[in-house]
Order: C-alpha cells, then sequence, then structure tokens
C-alpha cells in the first residue's frame, strides 16, 4: 500500500514508523499538499490518511475525490457541515471515519449501548473524560461518541456542573479533565438506586490509535465506495462481513 500522510505531528509520524515496519511506503507527508511535491506522487496514491487538523478536512476530502484516492480521516472537531462533506465524498470513494481508532473505545461504545438500552431512563448516566493538557476540543470527539450511544432517548446534557444548577433531573452529564500527559481515558457511570455501573477505557500510549488507523487502512484498501467506521472492523473480528 503507497500512501500520504497528511498531519506532520506526533500521530502522523507514528502512523508512518507503523506502516514501513508493516511494509507499506510512504510516499511523502505534509500539513499542506506542496504543488512540487506530494502532489507529483499522487498518481501513485493508493491511501490519504489525515491526521491533522480539522481545518483541513474540505481540501483533503475534495483532493482524494478529484484523484480517486480512499481517505482515513482521523480529525476531530469537526462542524455537522463538514461530516456531511465526509458523505458526500464517500459516495464516489471509500472513506473511513472515527473519532477515535481504538479498537477497544469501539467496543466500549457497543457496550455503553446495550447497558442503556437495558437500564433505560430510571439510571443516572455521567460522562467523563481525560486528556493531555494540549487537547483543544472538549469535550472529546470520543466522549461525543459515546454520549450518542448513551443517549438513545434525546435526554439533556448538562456540560460540567456549578452551584446554580440544583439537584440533578433526568439529564446526562458530560465532563472534560485536562492535565498532563494522558493520552485519553473514557468512562460512562450508571447510578441506580443502592448500586452503581462503570465501563472505562484507558489508552496506555497513542500507539493504539496509530495501529487502529492503519487497521483501518488495509481494510479500506479493499472496499467499494462508502463510508466506514470502527464498527466495521469490530464486525471482522466478530466473524462478519
Amino acid at each position: 500500500m503507497k500512501t500520504v500522510i497528511i498531519g506532520q505531528g506526533k500521530m502522523g509520524s507514528l502512523i508512518k514508523k507503523t506502516l514501513e515496519n508493516k511494509g507499506h511506503e510512504v510516499l511523502g507527508m505534509a500539513d499542506l499538499i506542496n504543488p512540487e511535491g506530494l502532489e507529483n506522487n499522487l498518481d501513485e496514491c493508493g491511501m490519504i490518511i489525515d491526521f491533522s487538523n480539522h481545518a483541513n478536512l474540505d481540501w483533503v476530502t475534495d483532493l482524494a475525490v478529484q484523484n480517486n484516492i480512499p481517505l482515513v480521516e482521523g480529525t476531530t472537531a469537526l462542524s455537522p457541515e463538514q461530516i456531511a462533506h465526509l458523505h458526500e465524498a464517500s459516495q464516489s470513494i471509500p472513506v473511513f471515519f472515527s473519532s477515535n481508532y481504538s479498537l477497544g473505545v469501539a467496543v466500549l461504545k457497543q457496550l455503553v449501548k446495550e447497558a442503556n438500552q437495558l437500564l433505560k431512563d430510571e439510571w443516572d448516566i455521567e460522562i467523563v473524560e481525560t486528556h493531555h493538557n494540549q487537547k483543544k476540543d472538549a469535550p472529546s470527539g470520543t466522549a461525543i461518541s459515546l454520549l450518542e450511544a448513551a443517549n438513545y432517548n434525546n435526554r439533556p446534557v448538562a456540560y460540567g456542573r456549578s452551584p446554580e444548577d440544583g439537584k440533578r433531573e433526568n439529564e446526562i452529564g458530560m465532563h472534560s479533565l485536562r492535565g498532563g500527559t494522558v493520552p485519553g481515558t473514557h468512562e460512562v457511570f450508571f447510578f441506580g438506586t443502592d448500586e452503581a455501573v462503570s465501563l472505562k477505557h484507558e489508552a496506555i500510549s497513542r500507539q493504539i490509535f496509530v495501529d487502529g488507523a492503519v487497521k483501518a487502512a488495509e481494510f479500506l484498501e479493499q472496499q467499494p465506495a462508502g463510508l466506514y467506521s470502527m464498527d466495521d472492523l469490530i464486525s471482522i473480528h466478530q466473524g462478519g462481513e
């Protein structure tokens, strides 16, 4: 597989190293396309992997569509319009999009959805996510996806709490912690009468996200046009198609 990586930060560098260790070829890396650099390699490129910044989403997606190249999109904090842009692109090319490329987080989302359907609205739900002190968006894209899994009945959401909030009603609490070098921890609490259940995922290093992104690219290489997610990788592990 011959790839171009958009994003030269820590994730991009780890993805490059992992791809090359698995025998894939990285044609180039950039935060912006250089007409005298990467664009000359696009005829050879079989995959674009983008872990840069959400501000790049539109031009990266357009570049992939114009050159008929599958796209693994890993940026977060996307607007509804940008999500719609990915859906539109997926009509022409294979697009893999996830707010979190950890297989464990994909399992966590399924468990949250199942627990919520079993416990229904009789239990209070609180979501807590923790990340390093350089993360800009809050709540994280992963926390938002967990909220979607837990919020099947469209309960209101309280982002943090203050003395003015008063007693708890039927809302779901969303809390963001930032500090140190934490790669990412997500925990969903279900509080009932005289009992509590918690589901937690803790990232030990960024490598889990890198491995997931590389697996996504290897998976996407064999797929027709469409929008794919970590649920599709989960189905492989479950023996699905």
